[in-house]
């Protein structure tokens, strides 16, 4: 299986550093093909300007955009590794979404009625922050974070969510515990 891992923190040590390289390695060693793309290492440029907007439109992007969208069109799975931060995306991922899921790439309009373009893949998103669970249920920030992005971006554009982790208080994860997290995400692949 072809599998890319779309990963956006600037700090490759940090917790979300260590999930993916367990995740790359665990992915190696059953023998699938892994594609990392760096967000941060990448330096890559989440401002969707007028040109990219005025390109979509003609099924035109530029050449950054086209080699993230050959790496999603050759893979059959798409791993998304960030934190949550302000209850959202990290903005450089936020501009990837953006710049990469475009018009007549992810998703279109036909007579009037959106269809996604990218069926047949699945995604997992791994995610982190610092609130507990029970915080983030009292407040419904849980459902928000589903709704915003599981519905709002990967199925709108077709992708199947496979499995959408939430690994609260992670400022405060002990060994044991993120030891309990790989191995959750290292069963759903």
């Amino acid at each position: 299986m072809r599998h890319l891992i779309v990963f956006a923190h600037p700090n490759h040590e940090s917790l979300n550093g260590r999930l993916k390289k367990m995740l790359v390695e665990h992915l190696l060693e059953k023998g699938h093909d892994v594609e990392v793309r760096d967000l941060y290492h990448m330096n890559f440029n989440p401002i969707l300007s007028l040109n990219d907007i005025n390109g979509q439109k003609k099924g035109q992007v530029a050449s950054d955009v086209e080699q993230e969208q050959a790496f999603i069109s050759w893979s059959d799975c798409i791993t998304l590794i960030y934190p949550i931060w302000w209850t959202g995306l990290p903005a450089i991922l936020k501009g990837y979404i953006d710049r990469v899921l475009s018009y007549g790439f992810a998703y279109r309009y036909d007579q009037g009625v959106q269809n996604g373009l990218l069926i047949g893949k699945e995604t997992v998103i791994i995610n982190t922050h610092g609130k507990s669970r029970t915080e983030y249920e009292t407040i419904g920030m849980d459902k928000a974070l589903s709704l915003t992005s599981d519905r709002g971006i990967y199925t709108y554009c077709g992708l199947a969510v496979k499995q959408h982790f939430y690994f609260d208080n992670a400022d405060r994860a002990t060994a044991g515990t993120i030891e309990a997290w790989s191995d959750k995400i290292k069963s759903v692949y």
